[in-house]
């Protein structure tokens, strides 16, 4: 059986040192490398490992590369030149393109099992970093057809000793399905959160718990977000289009009901069924996490 015993994590942000927590706690030995030696040392702090030695390298299971989405093809090519680990994965929360820049740098696809973790936050850093922050969450895994299957095992174990649930899945149907659930939110959360930046001070002071849930990913890293929204460019856009042209016959209809003037008016169709398809939309999504 294919597991973990020392791992290197290339990125101390959130989500990098949360899988060293998460590895540490689970009896791993966790290196730890990134370009700002500052979020090294608080890293270290924190519990997530140790720094990675520039010489006497150990021997890696797995190298996790916590990586903002464009640069993953260039580290893991550089990582997989040193002989850095036997096995490599990524925590991107895009696929496809990665594996195009990873295969387009020349990097050894056998050894590599493109990844993502669904779980993060609005905030970033390690100081954002906990040991469960992948408890009862699914990490996707997509790979290749050029991957060894021991690569795969890996990275599997990698997801379970975080406490998450590996599942399998093309990286076409990784992207089209972030797109929708993780993608799109953060633009609508920063549409709406953007329309704060106008509102006067007694709007936002009768502003409830309901405001700040629904803008709460707004906060997130800027550019970050410039990255993976640019990297799954289409499926996004494609979602955009349909949620505007839901949002764009309701503002037809509302504009209607409000030239009529009349509060016993007949409810807009439009209206009524973007709101009873996105309770539909609800009821599915909590199922579904309460299966």
């Amino acid at each position: 059986m294919n597991t973990v015993e020392q791992a290197v994590i290339i990125g101390t942000g959130l989500v990098g040192t949360s899988v060293g927590l998460a590895l540490r706690r689970a009896g791993v030995r966790v290196w730890l490398r990134d370009r700002d030696s500052r979020a090294v040392a608080e890293a270290v702090r924190l519990g997530a490992g140790h720094p990675l030695p520039a010489t006497a390298r150990p021997s890696v299971d797995l190298a996790v590369l916590a990586v903002p989405p464009a640069a993953v093809g260039e580290v893991l090519r550089d990582a997989q030149r040193e002989g850095l680990a036997k096995h490599y994965t990524d925590v991107a929360s895009v696929k496809a393109p990665i594996i195009v820049a990873a295969a387009g740098h020349g990097c050894d696809m056998r050894s590599f099992v493109p990844g993502h973790p669904m779980a993060g936050s609005e905030q970033s850093g390690p100081g954002a970093a906990r040991a469960d922050l992948f408890v009862g969450r699914t990490w996707a895994l997509c790979p290749t057809a050029a991957v060894r299957p021991e690569a795969v095992a890996t990275a599997r174990a990698l997801a379970e000793l975080t406490g998450a649930a590996p599942t399998e899945l093309s990286a076409e149907a990784h992207d089209r399905a972030a797109a929708i659930i993780s993608h799109l939110p953060h633009l609508v959360s920063s549409a709406l959160a953007a329309q704060l930046r106008t509102a006067d001070s007694t709007a936002l002071r009768l502003a409830g718990a309901g405001l700040r849930d629904v803008t709460r990913i707004a906060g997130g890293n800027v550019p970050l977000w410039l990255d993976i929204l640019s990297q799954n460019a289409d499926p996004v856009a494609d979602t955009v289009d349909d949620l505007i042209e839901d949002l764009r016959h309701v503002a037809a209809e509302l504009r209607s009901r409000a030239a009529i003037a009349d509060s016993n008016a007949s409810p807009a169709p439009a209206l009524a069924s973007l709101l009873d398809r996105g309770n539909d939309g609800r009821q599915r999504l909590m199922a579904e996490r309460s299966s």
